[in-house]
């Protein structure tokens, strides 16, 4: 509880007038004695006021409050939070409310004024943006009742408890639903590749056609019928798919607003949701993390939501990456032959326990390396060089890229494609190589 501003004028207006008068007093100017029994029982009078309007402040009953928010949020984007309120008094009662918002969320619009009306229920919101992932949640909402005679200013601490889970983004995989999927690749910036082939599924016999290779020919077929016969061939749609996220200190770099590994993560979830729209499986398993999670290859858009839900408060950590370690996890687990994208940020430090843990992953899986890389390096190398300090970080830069692209070249010598982008871009490039290798036939 505290002293409301109107109770905090009449007290410095009462006691500016007993300094006054007491200065005169202290001057021997003649104050008459009423002046002074005034200002007195002035005071007296507004300090019972004061505490009778406290007594009936502690009194008062608190409005009711509800929360209304959504189950789920999207990292980095805004949504709306709704406060109803009712009270059960005679009169209008304005009151200030301030919620109480967990820390990794940023809000606007708080603390909310408003005026209840008697009887009625009042709608009031504000703004939440989640400014990283995991399960949040809220338990106090704040109050600022007024007293009846607006002397005091009372705080009352709700306990409303509600849960709430910030997930990846994933509003732009749910919106592409609403879209033809080649209109929607399109406007992600997603280039269809011409493809250089068959596929390897057998689909149906037919006639031949002109431009149909004579490998395509059934000579069983051609034979019975007497005349030329073709297989038609379609994409796979059972290919199995499964990512091996890096969730150690080399992931932590950050790019805007977002680190390389939420851009990664968010990179594998769209991916994840083409696939399963080609038909594919999908699958995912993490390292470095402090609790390493594997989800087995499956079909169906209901995959995606499995995946949602058990990387929403998935984070990046200290702990280097053990690439061995995880690829051992891996084929341990995944006996099919499978597409296994890897997505990490390739340091020169580790060239051969990468070069020897992707061998090893070749002798079971088709796989693709996708490398982060940081912008400011890019920044860098495009600075002019004015400074003996200047000239170090270029040279500095300069040779941690060579040795980068190093590395990226002997994987690609042992038959590992390497995928090197840019964080945002990572979503677009992986869509972009997933279709070009299904157009192929080479998954």
């Amino acid at each position: 509880m505290k002293p409301s501003r109107l109770l905090l004028i009449w007290l410095a207006i009462l006691l500016a007038i007993g300094i006054v008068l007491g200065t005169l007093q202290a001057l021997d100017v003649e104050v008459p004695s009423s002046l002074l029994s005034i200002n007195w029982g002035l005071l007296l009078a507004l300090f019972a006021l004061s505490l009778l309007d406290a007594l009936r402040l502690r009194r008062l009953p608190s409005p009711r409050v509800q929360r209304q928010m959504p189950g789920s949020l999207a990292l980095g984007r805004w949504s709306e939070v709704r406060l109803e309120v009712e009270h059960d008094f005679d009169q209008p009662l304005a009151i200030q409310i301030f919620d109480h918002v967990p820390d990794g969320l940023s809000f606007e619009n708080l603390p909310l004024d408003t005026e209840l009306q008697p009887g009625q229920r009042s709608l009031i919101g504000y703004r939440l943006r989640p400014l990283k992932r995991g399960h949040f949640t809220f338990d106090t909402c704040e109050l600022n009742l007024p007293s009846p005679f607006g002397l005091w200013s009372g705080k009352r601490l709700l306990n409303i408890t509600d849960h709430t889970r910030v997930y990846p983004d994933f509003a732009r995989l749910y919106g592409g639903q609403l879209l033809a999927v080649d209109n929607w690749l399109r406007q992600l910036g997603v280039r269809q590749r011409q493809r250089r082939g068959q596929g390897m599924e057998f689909h149906q016999l037919r006639e031949f056609r002109e431009g149909d290779s004579l490998r395509q020919i059934d000579w069983k077929a051609t034979a019975r019928h007497r005349t030329p016969i073709a297989r038609e061939y379609e994409d796979e749609r059972d290919q199995q798919i499964i990512f091996m996220l890096d969730c150690g200190r080399q992931m932590r770099n950050q790019d805007g607003e977002l680190s390389h590994f939420d851009h990664a993560l968010n990179a594998c979830l769209l991916l994840s949701y083409v696939a399963l729209r080609q038909g594919d499986a999908v699958g995912l398993v993490t390292f470095a993390s402090d609790q390493p999670r594997y989800i087995a290859p499956a079909k169906g858009m209901g995959q995606l939501k499995v995946l949602l839900n058990t990387v929403y408060d998935l984070d990046s950590t200290q702990r280097p990456a053990d690439y061995l370690a995880a690829v051992n996890h891996l084929l341990a687990r995944q006996k099919r032959r499978a597409l296994a994208i890897l997505v990490t940020n390739l340091r020169d430090d580790t060239n051969e326990e990468m070069l020897t843990s992707v061998k090893h992953l070749n002798q079971q899986h088709r796989v693709l390396v996708a490398s982060l890389r940081e912008e400011i390096l890019e920044g860098l190398c495009l600075m002019s060089v004015q400074t003996s300090p200047g000239a170090l970080a270029y040279c500095e830069t300069v040779g941690y890229l060579n040795a980068r692209a190093d590395l990226h070249e002997r994987l690609i010598t042992i038959g590992t494609p390497v995928l090197d982008s840019r964080a945002c871009g990572l979503g677009a490039e992986l869509v972009t190589r997933y279709l070009e290798l299904k157009k192929a036939g080479v998954l």
